[in-house]
């Protein structure tokens, strides 16, 4: 099986993380690395590897840049990755052992959230169809975000993917900040029936900060990791609360009438699936 894949990459300087990742691809005959035109030394660790097909195109939206990365890839099967993400080596022995029949179209990983190293117990990052075959699967746009769009069954890999983010918190910051914006022009351009919960809550502005604090501190309890587990909860509370900020900027620009309805209760601020079918 394992010939039948290629891991594919989207970069941006990402310097601190590529180096990591790529590291753990040694099984791969080729990789391919979309690069968006990145200004510090991320080409070059690219470059570096024998396995390596460095493509640079210049970035205008997720799915368009997945969807040209996977034009890219040769193999039947393509294997998703954010520069951030390590492969234990039990997922390349797993890959290698699949079989999967022929309307089996995609394969979900789930993830180990890691803070400079340091595992966390449980985070909000949600389960992401990660390997799926080429002809069968496509990405849209969903927000600050892309979804894969798949024609056939779905299955989990058992081995989760570690997700390590080693880029400075100024970066975070700025990256958080061009989410929030995205995120706005999709919650704000919705019919409140075509919202998940999760959105809803996000609509009502001053909810989802709150609850974010207290369900990743307590309901998932990260208050019992320590530093890496406070530094996770501010991360997604900030980022919560960046998004209420920019949604009531654009309610108070734009005089926008009050949301519709009252939302249900919800303890879970996850994101849905990432993947939907045809």
């Amino acid at each position: 099986m394992l010939s039948s894949i290629t891991p594919l990459i989207l970069t941006f300087n990402e310097r601190e993380n590529l180096p990591r990742t790529l590291a753990r691809l040694d099984w791969a005959s080729q990789i391919v690395v979309l690069d968006s035109f990145s200004s510090d030394d991320t080409c070059k660790i690219a470059r570096a590897h024998r396995n390596v097909e460095l493509i640079q195109r210049q970035f205008d939206n997720h799915s368009n840049q997945w969807n040209f990365g996977v034009s890219q890839v040769r193999t039947d099967w393509v294997l998703s990755l954010d520069a951030d993400y390590i492969l234990p080596d039990a997922f390349a022995a797993e890959l290698k052992q699949l079989n999967p029949a022929s309307d089996l179209t995609a394969y979900f990983a789930r993830f180990i959230y890691s803070v400079n190293g340091r595992p966390l117990r449980s985070a909000l990052y949600p389960p992401r169809a990660v390997l799926f075959r080429k002809s069968d699967s496509t990405y849209f746009q969903e927000g600050h975000t892309q979804l894969l769009r798949t024609s056939g069954k779905t299955a989990f890999l058992s081995t989760p993917i570690e997700h390590d983010d080693r880029k400075t918190l100024e970066r975070w910051i700025t990256e958080q900040n061009k989410y929030a914006l995205r995120e706005v022009t999709h919650l704000l351009s919705k019919p409140w029936k075509d919202l998940n919960r999760p959105d809803r809550v996000r609509r009502y502005i001053v909810l989802a900060p709150f609850l974010v604090f207290f369900y990743t501190l307590i309901g998932k309890r990260l208050i019992l990791d320590g530093w890496p587990g406070w530094y996770y909860v501010f991360q997604r509370t900030f980022a919560e609360l960046l998004l209420s900020l920019r949604l009531l900027e654009a309610k108070l620009n734009q005089n926008l009438p009050s949301t519709e309805t009252t939302p249900s209760r919800t303890r879970d601020l996850e994101q849905p699936t990432d993947l939907v079918k045809k």
